[in-house]
């Protein structure tokens, strides 16, 4: 089981995943701008609910835990079962607040909807259903191996694509292959989630992607994912949808500490995610600066 503390409200959202939000709806929203839709201050509010959508996610994950966390407690002596209560009334709460955000994306969604059209509306269906679905039953696609490639679609290339429309722009396969870096990079923070927890996911019986096809193999789809980020990104350059690309490479001392926890037999994940979520930030931003400049 995971520390107690691991189920505080504002833990249980992890907040450094938030990169992965601003950074996908950023990359959509500008790309908007640049064809000439939308303005700033929709392109805010898309982020803001983009962040509001992640921080959801995040706090309905934890639902997942409940089964085996009741079992325990059935079982525990009377201290430890008072321990137990009060993290899954902590579950309990977290998954309401989660659902509570879930909803009121989607209220926002039905305004930009309203403006926009009904492809919009297609676009956030899938994603509040990807994003309910991740650990809710009956599918919980991260307990049947799913989840790193499921969000590489949801969370990366429909997030920026998604983004893009509801600022008014058309759904283009150049936004699509623009946003690939960025979604390989967020499949790669949950990897490293997996990787970090992956005794206790089988302890547990969690099916993830890491218990399925083992520790090593997880490893080296980890450092094959960084190094398509860079190669992605290359080939955007070439092809002429990259402004620039030798800027990135500013962003390689950031990939270092994550590369050396994943591939390491005994280095220490524990903080694995958070090193991933630093990577994105780093990359995110300097992704996004020559497109920013243009705008100026």
């Amino acid at each position: 089981m995971k520390p107690a503390g691991s189920y505080d409200f504002i833990r249980a959202m992890r907040p450094f995943t938030f990169s992965v939000a601003i950074a996908a709806c950023g990359l959509g929203t500008v790309l908007a701008l640049h064809q000439g839709y939308g303005s700033v201050w929709l392109a805010l509010l898309i982020i803001g609910t983009g962040v509001l959508l992640q921080a959801a996610v995040n706090l309905i994950n934890d639902h997942a835990d409940l089964p085996l966390l009741e079992e325990q407690a059935r079982e525990a002596d009377a201290v430890r079962q008072e321990h137990l209560q009060t993290v899954i009334s902590a579950i309990r709460r977290n998954f309401r607040w989660g659902m509570a955000f879930l909803g009121f994306a989607f209220l926002i969604g039905l305004g930009l909807v309203w403006v926009q059209g009904w492809l919009l509306l297609v676009l956030i269906i899938i994603g509040l259903l990807g994003a309910y679905f991740y650990s809710g039953e009956p599918v919980h696609y991260k307990r049947r191996g799913l989840g790193v490639v499921l969000v590489f679609w949801l969370m990366g290339v429909l997030l920026v694509g998604g983004s893009a429309v509801a600022m008014g722009a058309p759904l283009a396969v150049s936004t699509l292959l623009i946003s690939i870096p960025f979604s390989l990079l967020t499949s790669l923070v949950l990897l490293g989630n997996e990787l970090r927890d992956h005794e206790e996911d089988q302890r547990n019986g969690l099916r993830t992607l890491t218990v399925r096809i083992g520790v090593l193999r997880a490893r080296q789809l980890f450092g094959v994912m960084l190094g398509a980020v860079y190669v992605g990104s290359l080939l955007l350059w070439w092809g002429g949808l990259l402004p620039w690309f030798w800027h990135l490479l500013l962003s390689l001392p950031l990939a270092w500490p994550p590369l050396q926890a994943a591939w390491g037999p005994g280095a220490d994940r524990s903080r694995l995610p958070q090193q991933a979520g630093r990577l994105f930030a780093g990359f995110a931003l300097l992704f996004l600066i020559p497109y920013v400049v243009q705008l100026g």
